[in-house]
C-alpha cells in the first residue's frame, strides 16, 4: 500500500470497528461499514476512469453521506476530488470541472440541473439516491480496502484539489495529498485529544478545506464518528449537537455570528461540546460564545495552502492566534519594503495602539508544504515569490512573538494615506450591542484612496440609533481618527460566500450609492440618512476629480449596476 502516513490507511483501520462512524438524520454507519462503502465506491470508480485519464472526481454535494463515503473511496483508489461549489453557475461551474480534469462526477438530484446544458466532453455523471446509482454499486458490494487501486497510493498521491475562495478572478484549485491530509488529521488529533468517544460535527461544506481538513481528517486519524449537516443552519444548530452528542466542531467566517443571533434559551448550555476550532470569530463574538454556551472557541491559522500554520499554546494572550508552528519562520512584513514590521503596542485591555506600524503580510521565510496549484504556475509563483510563502493575509506581532490575525491583504483599506486592516475596524465595531454582524470595507474616497463603509446586521429587537452609535465610536479608545466609518449600511441580514465568509466582493459593488438597503452618512462624527440629494452631490464631487467611474450605479430590477 505504500508508506505509512496515508489517509488510505486511516481508512483501512476502520475495517471491522464496529463503532458508530457517520451519522446524518436517521441513517446511522459503522466506520467497519463507512470502510466497506468506501472499498466498494473506489471499486467502482477505478472501473469507470478512462485509461490515461487523471484520477479526479468531482463530488458536486451538499454534505451527505454520500461525501465522506467517496472521499475515503478516492483515498483508497489513489484519485483526488475536486470540491465544486454548488453556488457556482453556468460557465463558471463548468470551468471548474473541467479546469480539474475531472473524469466522473458525483452528484444529486436536487443538483442535476447546475449542470443541465453545460459542456463537460467525456464526463460521467453519477446521481446518488437514484436506482440507476444503486444497480452501478451492487456488484462491488464485496470489494475490500485495497481492492481497486487506480494509481500507486503513497504520501505523495493527490487526495485533494479544493478552490480557494478567492474574490477575483477565477478560484484557484489548491493540491493536498494524502501525506498532508493525515499529517494534518493527526496533528489536530494530538493538539486537541480527539478520541473514538467524541463526535465531530460537520456543518461547514464539504466541499471547501476547512470542513475537509480541520473535521473530517481529525476524525479519521482519531477515530470519532462523524456527524453530518447537509447546510449550516444557525436555528438548527443546538438541536444537532444534542442529537449527534456532538463534541467538536469548525467554523469559518460569520456562523458564529449567526449562531449568536439566535435567541437565548434557558437551556443554551445543555450540551456535550468541547470546543470549536476555526477562524474570523472574533474576540468579542468568541467570549460572548463561551459565555452564552459554555465551549471555548479555539481561533487557529493555517493557510488553506498548507504554506503556514500557527499553533495556539497555554501561554497564547487572549486576543492571539499563537506562535509559528515547529519548522516555520514566520515574520509580518511591508510587502513593498520587505522589511519586517514593527512589534505590536498595546493599550489598556490589550488594544493595539500603532496598527499603522505593526500590521503587515504573514509570511513563511522558511520550507514550507506548499504543493501547489493544479495548471496554475503563475498563481504558485505569486505565493512563492523570493523564495518565500505569501499568505496573502495581515497580521501583527507582539515582543513575544504571539501573532495576531488583522484580516486578508484584499481587505486593506488606504484612508488620507495610511494602510488600515478591516479586521481591526470590524473588532472594534463588533462590541457595539446592537449589532449582530458587522462587516468593514473600502468604498472610493471622491479625490484619491478609500473611505471606510461598514454593513451592520442588527440584533433581534434594536434600531439603529444615529447617535447612540456615534457616542459609541467616541468612546473607544483604539479607534483611530480615521478608522471611524463614513457610511454605515443597515442590512437585514449580511451577505455571505458558499464557505460562511462575508461576500465583500458584492459589498464593495454596491457601495452607498448602489444598494436599496438605508445608508447613514457622516460628517464631522454625525451621522444622518444619505439621500439621494447626497448621492448626487457626491457623484459630482467624483466627477470634478476624474473619479466618477468608481461610483456604483443605481438599483434596477437586475441588480446593482457598476460605473
Amino acid at each position: 500500500m505504500g508508506s505509512a502516513g496515508t489517509v488510505a490507511e486511516l481508512v483501512e483501520r476502520q475495517w471491522g470497528d464496529d463503532r458508530v462512524g457517520l451519522r446524518a438524520d436517521s441513517l446511522t454507519l459503522s466506520h467497519h461499514e463507512v470502510a466497506a462503502g468506501a472499498a466498494a465506491r473506489a471499486a467502482l470508480l477505478v472501473d469507470l476512469l478512462p485509461r490515461g485519464a487523471q484520477p479526479h472526481l468531482g463530488v458536486l454535494l451538499d454534505n451527505t453521506p454520500e461525501f465522506p463515503l467517496w472521499l475515503s473511496a478516492a483515498a483508497l483508489a489513489g484519485a483526488a476530488v475536486a470540491g465544486i461549489n454548488p453556488t457556482r453557475r453556468g460557465a463558471e461551474l463548468a470551468r471548474d470541472i473541467v479546469h480539474t480534469e475531472c473524469r466522473v462526477l458525483v452528484t444529486s438530484r436536487d443538483r442535476l440541473g447546475l449542470i443541465d446544458g453545460l459542456e463537460l466532453p467525456g464526463l460521467r455523471i453519477l446521481v446518488t439516491g437514484t436506482d440507476a446509482y444503486e444497480e452501478l454499486l451492487a456488484p462491488y458490494a464485496g470489494a475490500r480496502p485495497g481492492d481497486a487501486v487506480a494509481r500507486t497510493v503513497e504520501p505523495g498521491s493527490r487526495m485533494l484539489l479544493y478552490f480557494t475562495s478567492g474574490s477575483t478572478g477565477a478560484p484557484k484549485a489548491a493540491i493536498c495529498t494524502q501525506g498532508r491530509l493525515a499529517a494534518a488529521g493527526k496533528s489536530l488529533v494530538g493538539h486537541f485529544g480527539v478520541t473514538g468517544d467524541d463526535v465531530h460535527y460537520v456543518c461547514m461544506p464539504m466541499f471547501h478545506g476547512n470542513a475537509v481538513i480541520a473535521n473530517w481528517a481529525p476524525a479519521l486519524a482519531g477515530g470519532a464518528a462523524v456527524a453530518l449537516r447537509e447546510r449550516f443552519s444557525a436555528s438548527g444548530f443546538l438541536g444537532d449537537v444534542r442529537k449527534y452528542g456532538a463534541t467538536y466542531f469548525t467554523y469559518v467566517g460569520r456562523a458564529v455570528q449567526y449562531l449568536l443571533a439566535t435567541p437565548e434559551r434557558d437551556d443554551d448550555r445543555e450540551h456535550g461540546l468541547r470546543l470549536g476550532f476555526g477562524t474570523e470569530a472574533g474576540a468579542v463574538d468568541a467570549a460572548r460564545f463561551r459565555q452564552r454556551f459554555g465551549a471555548p472557541l479555539v481561533e487557529g491559522y493555517g493557510s488553506s495552502e498548507g504554506g503556514a500554520a500557527i499553533q495556539r499554546t497555554p501561554d497564547t494572550p487572549e486576543g492571539a492566534v499563537g506562535r509559528a508552528a515547529p519548522g516555520d519562520r514566520l515574520a509580518v512584513v511591508d510587502p513593498e519594503t520587505l522589511e519586517e514590521r514593527a512589534a505590536a503596542a498595546f493599550g489598556p485591555g490589550g488594544r493595539l495602539l500603532n496598527g499603522a506600524a505593526a500590521i503587515g503580510e504573514l509570511v513563511n521565510q522558511g520550507p514550507n508544504p506548499f504543493e501547489g496549484y493544479w495548471r496554475n504556475e503563475t498563481a504558485d509563483a505569486a505565493r512563492r515569490r523570493g523564495g518565500w510563502y505569501w499568505t496573502g493575509d495581515l497580521f501583527y506581532r507582539d515582543t513575544e512573538g504571539f501573532l495576531y490575525f488583522a484580516g486578508r491583504t484584499d481587505d486593506r483599506l488606504r484612508v488620507d494615506s495610511e494602510n488600515l486592516a478591516a479586521a481591526m475596524i470590524e473588532n472594534i465595531l463588533a462590541r457595539w450591542d446592537g449589532a449582530a454582524a458587522v462587516a468593514v470595507y473600502a468604498v472610493p474616497d471622491p479625490v484619491a484612496g478609500d473611505q471606510v463603509m461598514a454593513a451592520v446586521a442588527l440584533r433581534d429587537g434594536a434600531v439603529f440609533d444615529p447617535d447612540a452609535f456615534a457616542e459609541f465610536l467616541r468612546a473607544q479608545p483604539d479607534l483611530g481618527t480615521k478608522m471611524a466609518p463614513r457610511f454605515v449600511r443597515v442590512v437585514a441580514s449580511m451577505p455571505v460566500t458558499a464557505t460562511n465568509k462575508v461576500h465583500r466582493v458584492a459589498l464593495r459593488r454596491e457601495g452607498f450609492a448602489g444598494c436599496a438597503d438605508e445608508v447613514w452618512w457622516s460628517q464631522e462624527g454625525t451621522y444622518r440618512r444619505l439621500t439621494e440629494a447626497d448621492v448626487d452631490g457626491l457623484r459630482a464631487e467624483f466627477r470634478a476629480h476624474g473619479r466618477d467611474g468608481l461610483v456604483a450605479g443605481p438599483v434596477d430590477a437586475e441588480g446593482p449596476a457598476v460605473g
